[in-house]
């Protein structure tokens, strides 16, 4: 008859192997930043877009800067009034500030791309056509003459 060793409690288990370890870690790194969207701009006014038939979407976005104009939102209204403001990047602005944001923009981006920068308008629907007019005006001082209005697409209606 055959013996049976006990020599299996004398032996260790094997290191695990961690050489995918590193493929893995990667590969949930991909992952999370495909999937993850990153907030550009903490609002700061309320903007409801205009609606328009004829849109068009922009297609070198990293091309554009935005300037946002509207009601401050409820938690800064106490500090800020409820005129409508005008907001770039994450802090509130004056019209003759515009000019400066646009040159430091423009220089901050590569040569070649200077000329094609663009400037997007997120305007509340209700805001008076003065500010427009002035920022505009700001835009136009700073040479920025591509001007993009922001809108959201009109549902169809038949009348």
């Amino acid at each position: 008859m055959g013996r049976f060793r006990d020599d299996a409690s004398k032996k260790e288990m094997p290191a695990i192997s961690t050489a995918s370890l590193p493929d893995v870690v990667f590969m949930l790194l991909f992952f999370f930043m495909t999937m993850t969207s990153l907030k550009e701009v903490e609002y700061k006014v309320k903007i409801t877009p205009p609606q328009a038939t004829e849109l068009q979407e922009l297609e070198k976005k990293h091309l554009v800067r935005y300037i946002y104009v509207g009601e401050p939102i409820d938690k800064l209204q106490s500090q800020y009034g409820t005129e409508p403001r005008i907001q770039l990047d994450d802090a509130f602005a004056e019209v003759s500030q515009i000019e400066n944001y646009i040159v430091s923009e423009r220089s901050a981006m590569p040569e070649a791309d200077q000329d094609l920068l663009t400037v997007s308008l997120k305007i509340d629907k209700d805001c008076k056509m003065g500010v427009v007019t002035d920022i505009k005006q700001a835009l136009r001082r700073a040479y920025a003459l591509k001007i993009n209005y922001s809108a959201v697409t009109r549902p169809n209606s038949n009348l």
